[in-house]
């Protein structure tokens, strides 16, 4: 009885536990992405067939060298140098004052974490209908301080801007559940200890609470410039299924979707996403690199 189907399973339960989920991950995630991978070298194809007759680097130079790729990762790299840090920062200053006792703290989490689990489509038509330069609730408030209207949606100057607050707004609440768990688990002892030695506030926040956030801070960097980077959504809902006023809301993941699906410039949309695949991945080991440098120049520090 040693090779019975008990004895089998015992060994491998686990892999047997994760059949399930890494079947569904292989034919619905993995197995498009190396597709999609290899369609960005297709420069002769068959789309109905499935047959390819020649291969070479022509899309990626194609893509590379398009006016509007490079106006595309010209805006998403300004959206994200813009959102990425203000969405930390805010959501950290709200985890802080969520984590003290405040009153209602546990209404506000609850506020805070809506939009997160609102569909991005509702919310971007409700921020259409808000920001409309005619009967939009902005332009309302606005009339009431003498203020007058503002085209929001069709100037140009005003589409970063709009895209950015957008960004923060709806990724806030989980953030800010994401810092509240790291803040819950630092030891209060530090505090005590920071206290006792005549520590005020904001050394205790520069000095304690951040070095222990600094895992929470990382995973947050690389999650949330990966959501900027993935941008899409909120700019076809809100500018009418177009990349805003003279293009300046089109991101790299809209100029994918124009290729592949106006254009039907399969090979060209696959290249353009396996380049901002090696945008995320480069920017991603970036940070590895240079929290693993500054935490071994630390420690180099701390030794001497």
């Amino acid at each position: 009885m040693r090779n019975s189907p008990y004895k089998f399973f015992q060994r491998y339960k686990a892999w047997c536990y994760l059949l399930p989920a890494l079947l569904i991950l292989g034919v619905f995630q993995i197995y498009p992405i190396i597709k999609s991978f290899f369609m960005g070298f297709y420069t002769e194809f068959d789309y109905i067939n499935g047959i390819v007759y020649q291969w070479g680097t022509d899309n990626f130079i194609k893509v590379l060298e398009d006016p509007d790729f490079l106006l595309a990762i010209k805006n998403t790299c300004k959206l994200v140098i813009f959102a990425a840090p203000l969405s930390i920062g805010i959501s950290l200053l709200f985890a802080v004052l969520l984590n003290s006792n405040i009153l209602l703290r546990k209404f506000f989490q609850s506020i805070y974490f809506l939009p997160f689990v609102t569909s991005m489509v509702a919310v971007s038509i409700v921020w259409a209908w808000m920001l409309n330069k005619d009967f939009g609730l902005v332009n309302a408030v606005l009339k009431v301080f003498g203020i007058s209207k503002v085209a929001w949606l069709t100037d140009p100057k005003m589409t970063l801007p709009i895209l950015v607050v957008l960004s923060i707004w709806k990724g806030l609440g989980y953030r800010v559940i994401i810092f509240l768990a790291g803040l819950q688990n630092i030891d209060q002892r530090y505090y005590l200890a920071a206290r006792m030695d005549g520590a005020k506030s904001i050394k205790r926040f520069w000095h304690v609470t951040l070095p222990q956030l600094r895992p929470t801070i990382l995973f947050l960097s690389v999650t949330t410039i990966i959501d900027v980077f993935k941008t899409f959504d909120e700019v076809y809902i809100m500018y009418g299924n177009e990349a805003g006023p003279l293009k300046s809301g089109l991101t790299i993941v809209y100029y994918i979707f124009t290729k592949f699906y106006r254009h039907w410039e399969f090979s060209s949309a696959a290249a353009a996403a396996f380049i901002l695949f090696l945008i995320i991945l480069c920017i991603t080991l970036a940070q590895f690199v240079i929290v693993k440098v500054y935490r071994l120049c630390k420690e180099a520090r701390d030794c001497e």
